[in-house]
C-alpha cells in the first residue's frame, strides 16, 4: 500500500525556521479545580510542538476548549492548559488572555524564534463556528504558516482549522499523519475478516457510519445502549432500556439490507445485565435481552455475548471499536467493555480503537498500549472509518495547494 501521508503537504516541506507558525493544536483536555486531569491529548501535540522549536520557529497555538458558547468564561480559559504545557516542554509558555486584536499581533511580533504562545479559547468568538470571516483574517495575520494537528477536529469546518488554511501555506502536524497512517488499512483494502464493534449511546450516531462501512465490514458486533434500539425494532422486549424510537425505520432499513446481500452479519446481545436505576447501588442481574422485564434497563452486554463477540473477534484480520459496549463509568457495568477489549488485545488481527469513550475506556482497563492505533478522535475517527472526506484534512492534501 502506498504510504497514505503522501498525499499531504508536511512540515517538512516547508521552510519554518525564525518564521511565525500558527497551529491548531486539541486541547480540549478535562478540568477540575482549574488543574487538568487527564493531558493525553497535549500530550500528542509534543512531536509538533517539538519539532517546531526545534526548527528556531515561532509556535502560536490555538485551541478550543469547552462549549462556552461564543462568549467568555472564566472557567473555559487555556491558563491552566499553558501551565501543563509549559511543564511538558520545559521551556517557558507565553499564554495571552485574547485570541485576536492589537495586543495579540503586538505579542507576537515580538516573538523569538524557538518560543511558545499559547492563545486564548477559539470558541469565546462566535466566529470560531459561524461566520468567521473577520475572526479568519485576524487570526490567519498571526501567522505566515498554518499547521493543522487537531485531528479531533478535522470533521468540523471550524475558522481556525479550516478557514485559516485558506488563508496561509498550511501542512500537517505529526499527529495528523499519525492518525492517517493508522487508520487507513480499516479503509482501503482492509484485511479480512473485518470485524467492526459498535457500541455508544445513540443509533443516530452510528447508523451513517453502519451503511457507510457495511460493503467493506464483514460482522458487525453490536453493543452499548445503540444494541436495544436494534433489539427494539426487531420487536424484542427491551424494557426501560434507552432507545431511540425515531431511529427505528432506519434500524429496520439497515437490517433489512444485511439480511438480503447476505454478505455481511450483524450480530446482537443475547443477554444483558440490567438494573432498575443507572447506578452502582441498585440491585444487577443477568437476563435474556430479548426478553427484559418492564422497569428493568440494559446497562452492560451479558456473559453469553461476550463469549460470542470475543469468539468472533479470535479469527479477525482487521478490527476497528467505536463505542463502549456498557456503562463503563460503573463497575457493576464494567465487564462487556472490558472482557472485549481483552479480547481485542488478544487478537493477531490489525487493532483500531476509536477516540473519545472508547479509547478513555480502553486507557483505563490498561489495553492501549497493546493496540494496534488509538486514536485521538471520536467523531473525526468515525467519520474517516466510513471513508468521508473530512474538510479540514482535505484542505491539507498537496493537490489543494
Amino acid at each position: 500500500m502506498i504510504d497514505p501521508t503522501s498525499q499531504y503537504r508536511t512540515m517538512e516541506d516547508l521552510s519554518l525556521q525564525g518564521k511565525r507558525v500558527l497551529v491548531r493544536v486539541d486541547f480540549n483536555v478535562p478540568l477540575e479545580d482549574g488543574e487538568v486531569t487527564d493531558d493525553n491529548r497535549i500530550k500528542s501535540a509534543l512531536p509538533t510542538i517539538n519539532y517546531l522549536t526545534d526548527s528556531n520557529a515561532k509556535v502560536i497555538l490555538t485551541s478550543h476548549l469547552g462549549r462556552p458558547g461564543g462568549e467568555v468564561k472564566e472557567e473555559l480559559r487555556l491558563d491552566p492548559v499553558g501551565e501543563r504545557l509549559s511543564e511538558l516542554v520545559e521551556a517557558d509558555v507565553k499564554k495571552l488572555d485574547d485570541t485576536i486584536g492589537p495586543e495579540v499581533k503586538g505579542e507576537v511580533e515580538e516573538m523569538e524564534p524557538g518560543s511558545i504562545i499559547l492563545l486564548e479559547n477559539t470558541r469565546f468568538y462566535s466566529g470560531e463556528k459561524g461566520k468567521g470571516d473577520e475572526f479568519v483574517q485576524k487570526l490567519s495575520e498571526l501567522g505566515e504558516f498554518f499547521v493543522n494537528d487537531a485531528f479531533g477536529m478535522v470533521h468540523r469546518k471550524h475558522s481556525s482549522n479550516y478557514g485559516v488554511a485558506t488563508k496561509l501555506p498550511s501542512a500537517a502536524g505529526k499527529l495528523i499523519l499519525k492518525e492517517v497512517k493508522g487508520l487507513t488499512p480499516a479503509v482501503e483494502d482492509p484485511d479480512h475478516p473485518f470485524v467492526a464493534i459498535i457500541g455508544g449511546k445513540k443509533a443516530s450516531s452510528k447508523i451513517g457510519a453502519l451503511w457507510d462501512m457495511v460493503e467493506r465490514v464483514d460482522k458487525f458486533l453490536i453493543g452499548g445502549a445503540l444494541a436495544f434500539t436494534f433489539l427494539h425494532a426487531q420487536g424484542h422486549l427491551v424494557g426501560d432500556s434507552l432507545i431511540e424510537e425515531s431511529m427505528v425505520e432506519d434500524v429496520r432499513d439497515f437490517l433489512d439490507k444485511v439480511k438480503e446481500d447476505r454478505s455481511t452479519e450483524v450480530l446482537l446481545p443475547v443477554d444483558a445485565k440490567v438494573s432498575q436505576e443507572f447506578s452502582a447501588d441498585g440491585e444487577v442481574k443477568t437476563v435474556d435481552a430479548t426478553k427484559i422485564p418492564p422497569d428493568w434497563m440494559g446497562i452492560d452486554i451479558g456473559p453469553a455475548t461476550i463469549e460470542n463477540y470475543s469468539d468472533e473477534i479470535e479469527g479477525a484480520q482487521t478490527l476497528a471499536w467505536a463505542g463502549p459496549l456498557g456503562g463503563f463509568e460503573l463497575q457493576p457495568f464494567q465487564a462487556g467493555t472490558r472482557e472485549v477489549a481483552q479480547a481485542v488485545a488478544d487478537s493477531s488481527g490489525y487493532r483500531i480503537i476509536g477516540g473519545g469513550e472508547t479509547g478513555a475506556a480502553i486507557t483505563q482497563f490498561g489495553f492501549a498500549d497493546e493496540m494496534d492505533h488509538v486514536s485521538t478522535g471520536g467523531g473525526a475517527c468515525l467519520g474517516f472509518l466510513r471513508g468521508k472526506e473530512l474538510p479540514a484534512l482535505e484542505i491539507l492534501k498537496v493537490k489543494n495547494e
